[in-house]
């Protein structure tokens, strides 16, 4: 056992980098530029990590800590909270008694800010897809929500298969549902009308519209297996990032220019 004279250098020292650690959290969150400029100001309560990526997926519809937590799941469950009460604080989101996270008239205002953000990012700051970018949960997330469930009838099952994600995340199921569409990870049962078998790169380089499912299937890149029928339709049932989608559309002045974002 080791006695209190060894142990009481090593407290001191945890203790030390613990309480460090604590003042430069404080000190990173109550950093200003100090200026009256508006963009300073809306700066220091948007343009902290995370941030925008947060009010992202409460345009997107997520409403819920949970769901929240899996459009941003690098977020650390004590930060995600953190900015979810500042951004109350803020005026910019509302939480309703059974903790429920809406936009407020000044988050709203966001919405097209965030969309030619995204845009310009698609444009002039596009991923190159290196393998910390990758993340099959987070893209079977996005896609789940952007599915046109209406395209295929309901109980179709397509399959995807990503043979370099990590184990116990390379296999997905999307199920066409009345209601929407439903995220699976682990085998729901039903049989699979369409398989789809393809890196994780790939499917993500189609997904954010830096390629296309055709392309993909030409050169051999993507392997798709099942109902031709379905297979045709799979490009429309599966649709694209909204804001990758938004931003090969056109630059941010054209943009603005046609009224596809005001």
């Amino acid at each position: 056992m080791a006695c209190r004279a060894t142990l009481a250098p090593l407290c001191t020292c945890v203790n030390y980098r613990i309480c460090s650690a604590m003042v430069l959290f404080r000190a990173e969150i109550m950093k200003s530029y100090s200026q009256f400029c508006p963009l300073a100001q809306a700066t220091q309560l948007l343009c902290e990590r995370w941030t925008l990526l947060v009010i992202r997926e409460l345009i997107a519809g997520s409403t819920r800590f949970g769901e929240l937590q899996r459009g941003v799941p690098q977020m650390s469950p004590t930060l995600l909270s953190s900015r979810l009460k500042h951004l109350v604080s803020a005026g910019v989101i509302s939480k309703s008694p059974d903790h429920e996270y809406t936009l407020t008239e000044s988050g709203r205002s966001l919405i097209p800010i965030v969309q030619l953000m995204g845009a310009w990012g698609h444009r002039w700051a596009p991923s190159r897809l290196e393998p910390e970018d990758l993340d099959a949960g987070l893209l079977m997330w996005d896609m789940r929500r952007t599915v046109d469930a209406t395209t295929f009838p309901q109980g179709i099952v397509v399959q995807f298969t990503y043979a370099d994600a990590p184990e116990g995340m390379r296999n997905w199921w999307l199920i066409s549902k009345k209601a929407g569409v439903e995220l699976c990870l682990q085998d729901p049962g039903h049989d699979v009308d369409i398989v789809v078998s393809c890196s994780l790169s790939v499917m993500t380089s189609i997904w954010i519209c830096q390629r296309t499912l055709e392309d993909a299937v030409q050169h051999g890149d993507i392997k798709i297996l099942g109902d031709p029928g379905l297979k045709r339709r799979l490009q429309q049932w599966l649709g694209a990032s909204g804001l990758a989608a938004l931003g090969k559309r056109g630059d941010t002045s054209t943009l603005l220019k046609e009224g596809i974002v005001s």
